[in-house]
């Protein structure tokens, strides 16, 4: 990583290639009013005075519009640097004008970074790409529910976060059901030689998971014990549900991990098994075949006075003794229960 603190450049360090566009939804008690836009505080001017805003990007390419947006909401170069940092942890930052909150979302094997920023009358989301985590928000906002349009942002911004971890319980909660079809795989003792790739695939889809909601989880009471305006008394309440679902969360996640480790250990036992029960079978059968070697050794030597090979009948002699041997031998493996 570069020092951020030594360049002015902005730089987006994701992959994404999702052009950059605005959706500016002005709400009032009595409408909301969405519009896509380029240049923002064209539509910003337009937009009634009492309303409170929602600003909605994606995309994260166009470094100078996520600036110049940044800037006329007086967000710090530093918070704008974070937003453009896809690597960036999850974490949860207080300052005297606004919330800052760095998450991501988990949409099937895509993971979305997400940055939300909550001040007295806006609410800002940032996505690199085009994510439809939110528009369960916007549709509450359309239809009033709860009476979300008379409340004050910080209501919002706690709903939001609320969908982001409903998001982190789904995905533990998958994760949770997959391990358990796993766990019957192992047990039943069927075909596992595709299990461990599909371990690693849960084990990263895990260790993703934690490292989001982790630190979301011990950074998030901030919000909770803060003395700012920003977070006001009769919202609390909803602050604190929200919490309660990051808890669960994070025990969904530590379930998820002591399933995995105990697959793990599963996984390897049942390959330490098979590979016994292999070695078992090839010692069977090189025990049976060494008393017949020894016999075809002995009677393999080229001595000129063997009485045996004079015999008339010595070469069926020698197929029944061999084959009288073997069959002993094994009768004697399936006496003591060996497979």
């Amino acid at each position: 990583m570069k020092n951020n603190l030594l360049t002015e450049q902005l730089v987006y360090n994701g992959e994404s290639r999702t052009k950059t566009h605005i959706h500016l939804i002005a709400y009032t008690r009595e409408t909301v009013h969405e519009t896509v836009c380029d240049n923002f505080t064209d539509e910003i001017s337009k937009a009634d005075p009492a309303a409170k805003l929602w600003i909605r990007v994606h995309g994260l390419e166009d470094t100078e519009c996520i600036n110049a947006l940044c800037t006329h909401f007086g967000i710090d170069f530093l918070v704008v640097q974070d937003i453009l940092n896809v690597n960036h942890p999850s974490k949860v930052e207080e300052y005297d004008k606004f919330n800052f909150l760095v998450s991501r979302i988990f949409e099937g094997d895509r993971i979305t970074q997400i940055r939300l920023i909550q001040g007295g009358n806006f609410v800002m989301s940032f996505t690199d790409n085009e994510s439809t985590l939110l528009n369960d928000v916007q549709q509450a906002l359309q239809h009033n529910v709860l009476k979300i349009r008379t409340r004050a942002s910080d209501y919002l911004f706690s709903v939001m976060i609320n969908d982001l971890v409903s998001n982190y319980i789904s995905v533990a909660m998958s994760i949770g059901d997959d391990l358990d079809d796993l766990e019957t795989e192992l047990i039943a003792a069927s075909d596992n030689r595709d299990i461990g790739g599909r371990l690693q695939i849960h084990r990263r889809r895990y260790m993703e998971l934690k490292r989001t909601i982790i630190p979301l989880k011990d950074q998030y009471p901030r919000l909770l014990h803060t003395d700012s305006t920003l977070i006001h008394a009769a919202n609390k309440p909803f602050f604190n549900d929200v919490n309660d679902h990051l808890l669960n969360g994070t025990q969904l996640i530590d379930s998820c991990r002591e399933t995995l480790s105990s697959l793990m250990d599963l996984y390897v036992s049942n390959n330490d098994l098979r590979m016994n029960d292999i070695m078992k079978r090839l010692t069977i059968v090189s025990t049976i075949f060494i008393p017949l070697t020894f016999l075809v050794g002995v009677w393999g030597m080229n001595f000129k006075y063997m009485p045996e090979l004079e015999w008339e009948h010595g070469y069926i002699t020698a197929w029944i003794v061999m084959v009288a041997v073997g069959i002993a031998a094994y009768l004697i493996f399936k006496t003591k229960k060996w497979r």
